[in-house]
């Protein structure tokens, strides 16, 4: 009974019974039950060993509360719909960023899941002298391991599940992963920066504002004109009426050489004088002042020659004043004096008067028309002078008004800009931490459990071992075994018994 027997008892009948498959665990039963009880104290000296694990939870919700701007420098106007379910790619991103390297990175060095462990471990005898690199990849390799994220089906939900024996670690990675996974789904989702580029344009323009303004202050101050295109038409209307007025005086100056031209032409025709009396009259006042002097002449004499002989020369010249007298009363006798009257001719005086007032008035024509000329050729200088101000105004008017409205549309897209990023500070965004993870209390698994996963695991290798040391063995268990193997048939059959 040395040759082994391949087949398995209870072959030769083709059928395999529930005795043919009892009877070799009631032959090795030994096997049987040290195998059981070696498993059942290996997995509780394990379970001992490595302590209660913890399992924190977290769940996180994908959403559509929140639209970001665009980023663009034109003013824009978005329209937030919430009715647009989210699909499988977007909570499967999520899932992404959730595992993220980068991420998990930072939870690692966060909860110091790299730092080296007090006392003896594996990691410690296989790497004895990896660098602080090495750590944190094995780290993030070994959390990306542990880490449970699975979306929930037919939910917006993405749940989150990771163990360990500290339940304050447990807790710690999970809200690490959360606050990192937020700044995450941020920065991926917006761009960075966006809020200082704005925020950069809008003081540009403001400064770009300012000058404009001051420029155009300048222009004002400088050239003491505050509106050019109103005082531009006042003024153009006043050299249309200075025009009108212009051809006036020119008029007026024909109309005044005419008048005086005939005038002088009926001044020359007209006497400038005519009578108006005429009386005739003897010289009689002539005769009385005469005879007057000749009385006193004679008186004088006769006073005379009672003093003096009539040869004495004073006597003489009296004699010879009194000849003359007596000769001009003579003649004064003969005379007759004729008085006429006469006056300024009143046809001569009215064409002398009309032509000095027309005279008078060609003058001031004169000088209105020249002034009139000098003003119109003032206001056209003033006109090119204004026209040029007023071009030179309305480019500073619109570079006003191009900076202010610039200005104003960056203003709103940084007001947009700080109040993402106040969204961002106070976490509002399309995705939220639905149940936040909590310090576990109770382990994932109690000693029950722990127990019962034990025996189950015990009764299955020492099943299997008990099958496995009977198919190995060589030995003939059975007389049906000896005659299939050696083809003789079997008188007795004694059973094995110990001594």
């Amino acid at each position: 009974m040395n040759e082994k027997n391949a087949s398995f008892p209870g072959e030769e009948s083709g059928d395999i019974s529930l005795r043919d498959l009892v009877t070799p665990l009631f032959r090795r039963q030994r096997i049987l039950a040290v195998t059981f009880l070696s498993v059942l104290g290996a997995v509780i000296l394990v379970a001992v060993l490595v302590g209660p694990i913890f399992t924190s939870r977290m769940t996180v919700l994908v959403n559509r509360e929140r639209l970001d701007p665009l980023m663009t420098p034109e003013s824009t106007t978005q329209l937030i719909t919430t009715s647009t379910p989210i699909t499988e790619e977007e909570i499967n991103s999520e899932v992404e960023l959730l595992s993220s390297r980068d991420v998990l990175e930072k939870v690692v060095i966060a909860n110091g899941l790299d730092l080296p462990g007090k006392g003896w471990s594996l990691g410690s005898v296989l790497h004895p002298n990896q660098s602080k690199e090495d750590r944190i990849a094995r780290a993030v390799k070994n959390l990306a391991k542990a880490i449970k994220i699975e979306a929930v089906t037919k939910t917006n939900l993405i749940q989150v599940r990771y163990s360990s024996s500290d339940p304050q670690l447990a807790y710690g990675v999970l809200r690490s992963l959360g606050e990192f996974y937020t700044q995450k789904h941020v920065a991926v989702h917006r761009p960075a920066g966006s809020y200082e580029f704005f925020a950069g344009e809008t003081q540009r323009y403001h400064d770009a504002l300012q000058q404009a303004e001051a420029n155009l202050r300048d222009l004002e101050n400088r050239n003491q004109i505050a509106a050019p295109d109103a005082q531009e038409t006042n003024l153009a209307l006043q050299v249309t009426t200075s025009v009108g007025l212009m051809h006036l005086a020119e008029q007026s100056l024909a109309a005044d050489d005419e008048r005086m031209r005939n005038d002088r032409k009926q001044m020359g025709e007209t006497p400038q004088r005519s009578p108006t009396a005429q009386t005739s009259a003897a010289a009689d006042k002539l005769l009385d002042q005469l005879n007057n002097t000749l009385l006193s002449a004679q008186t004088k004499r006769t006073e005379l020659l009672m003093k003096y002989d009539p040869r004495y020369p004073l006597v003489q010249d009296i004699d010879e004043e009194i000849a003359q007298t007596k000769a001009a009363i003579s003649d004064a006798e003969k005379t007759r004096y004729i008085t006429e009257s006469t006056d300024r001719d009143p046809t001569f005086e009215a064409l002398r008067e009309d032509h000095a007032r027309t005279r008078a008035d060609r003058a001031a024509q004169a000088a209105t028309l020249a002034a009139t000329k000098r003003s119109i050729t003032s206001m056209e200088a003033q006109l090119v002078d204004l026209d040029q101000q007023s071009i030179a105004r309305q480019d500073l008017q619109r570079e006003v008004k191009a900076d202010e409205q610039s200005y104003l549309t960056y203003l709103a897209k940084r007001e947009q800009e700080r109040m993402s990023d106040a969204l961002d500070t106070t976490r509002i965004a399309n995705v939220a931490i639905a149940v936040p993870p909590a310090i576990p209390v109770l382990p994932a698994f109690g000693w029950p459990v722990i127990v019962l996963a034990g025996i189950g695991v015990a009764m299955v290798v020492s099943i299997g071992s008990a099958y496995a040391a009977e198919y190995l063995d060589s030995s003939f268990q059975t007389p049906a075994q000896l005659t299939d193997g050696l083809g003789i048939p079997v008188v007795v059959a004694f059973p094995k018994r110990t001594a």
